[in-house]
């Protein structure tokens, strides 16, 4: 088993062959692969918060248990994607991709066969623990395959499926929970990542190494210092281990936590929010926040553009625009005028800031700071605590949002003041603690 998914051997460069052409090939399939699969998987982590209506005004779940049920996933995932990101250094990425999301879809098939607390809880902590294969193995891939001074542009692109995928779970998913009920909330997304797993298998390729290419920073000349001839080389393991070393890696993983608070916060609560705070139907609702996600696709686009192209590959001045963006579109979404108009700028801002400093914080700067051979560690690394925030902020929510319900007759009424400011306060610190890396080295 662990031969099956380790990575495989370097093979000396193949000068004969066309070279240029190769990459070229492997780069197209690739960035298309990790894209549009990790997009479809996406929805299998975030069909939960659909659903989230349906189950409690059926009496099958509260919402304080429905917090619990959700930061099972993201405790799972944030182990997952530490453990997996130190694990992706040694694998075949394309087969830990695929097996990851084949498992996640299975759990997700079994949990719109469960309405028992302690097995949903199980069953979603494991699918956090599936869905901690696939951004590790997409670094992986992106460090392997795109160079420096090119990568914010193509892992700009990866992260538009995050976005992606949190708009074909608002849009679809949510007619299929219209259509069908809250089972198909879970069915469908599973349905369609089975599928994709295959997909991503046949198109994903192991590293150039052992495919008989030059490194990409070879290929493309393209390093943040010379090479220094004769020094010896590390082991990876060893290798991984110097990143904690580096204090910049643990302010980024801090100010990473915190900016996923307000981000799932949104897409955990953003539905229940609009529904009960704003009048808004189940598809109003949907609408609205996959304007958001749209919104987010310009937004990773954007962020990897411009930190390229105009601050030669420096992440934290773009850091620093995107925060305030994003705290701005919160502001507009939670406290603007009433009408629908005034949400949707709210949302649009939002999603817009939000998600390029997702594509930054949550890994891309990780990347650009420690070394290029263990960018899965690096990831890992950012990912265990950002996740972590995620997972709290899901049980704070829920707590804040249970203790501030009360029933009046037979209609709950919430009082969504004090969660708010919750999570408003955390993109503050995020934009801060991440402005504060304003001169930090960067690697190969």
């Amino acid at each position: 088993m662990l031969k099956f998914f380790a990575a495989g051997p370097d093979v000396p460069v193949d000068t004969g062959s066309d070279i240029d052409g190769r990459f070229r090939h492997y780069r197209m399939r690739i960035i298309a692969a990790i894209t549009l699969a990790y997009a479809i998987s996406y929805m299998c982590r975030l069909a939960i918060n659909i659903v989230k209506k349906p189950l409690i005004d059926q009496g099958i779940f509260t919402p304080l248990e429905l917090g619990m049920i959700g930061s099972a996933l993201f405790y799972t995932y944030a182990a997952g994607k530490l453990i997996n990101g130190f694990v992706a250094d040694h694998s075949n990425v394309k087969r830990l991709f695929a097996v990851g999301m084949l498992l996640s879809a299975l759990c997700n098939i079994a949990m719109g066969f469960s309405t028992l607390f302690w097995v949903t809880v199980m069953i979603w902590g494991l699918n956090g623990w599936f869905q901690s294969y696939g951004a590790p193995s997409c670094v992986v891939a992106l460090a392997s395959w795109f160079s420096n001074r090119e990568r914010g542009r193509y892992y700009g692109i990866w992260s538009t499926a995050h976005s992606i995928g949190e708009g074909l779970t608002f849009a679809l998913v949510t007619a299929l929970v219209a259509a069908g009920g809250w089972h198909w909330g879970f069915w469908g997304p599973g349905i369609a990542t089975l599928i994709a797993a295959v997909a991503a298998f046949y198109a994903m390729a192991d590293r150039p190494r052992t495919l008989g290419l030059p490194t990409v920073a070879e290929w493309r000349n393209d390093h943040y210092a010379p090479p220094v001839e004769g020094a010896p080389e590390r082991g990876v393991f060893a290798t991984q281990l110097s990143i904690l070393a580096i204090p910049a890696v643990w302010v980024l993983a801090l100010a990473s936590a915190a900016n996923y608070v307000t981000r799932y916060a949104i897409n955990s609560w953003g539905i229940l929010y609009l529904q009960e705070a704003r009048g808004f139907s189940l598809g109003e609702a949907g609408v609205m926040l996959t304007a958001s996600t749209l919104a987010g696709v310009a937004g990773a686009l954007a962020f990897g553009f411009v930190s390229d192209k105009f601050f030669a590959a420096r992440r934290p001045p773009v850091n620093l625009l995107f925060g305030v963006v994003e705290i701005i579109g919160l502001l507009t979404f939670f406290y603007g005028p009433e009408g629908h108009g005034w949400v949707l700028l709210g949302v649009i801002l939002f999603g817009l800031g939000m998600t390029g400093l997702v594509t930054s914080l949550g890994g891309l700067f990780a990347i650009d700071i420690c070394p290029k051979r263990v960018a899965g560690a690096a990831l890992g690394m950012v990912g265990v605590f950002s996740y972590l925030g995620a997972a709290v902020q899901e049980q704070v929510s829920g707590a804040l949002i249970d203790a501030n319900m009360h029933m009046a007759g037979s209609t709950r009424v919430y009082d969504f003041e004090p969660v708010i400011w919750f999570w408003i306060g955390c993109s503050v610190v995020a934009t801060l603690l991440a402005t504060t890396l304003w001169n930090t080295k960067l690697r190969d």
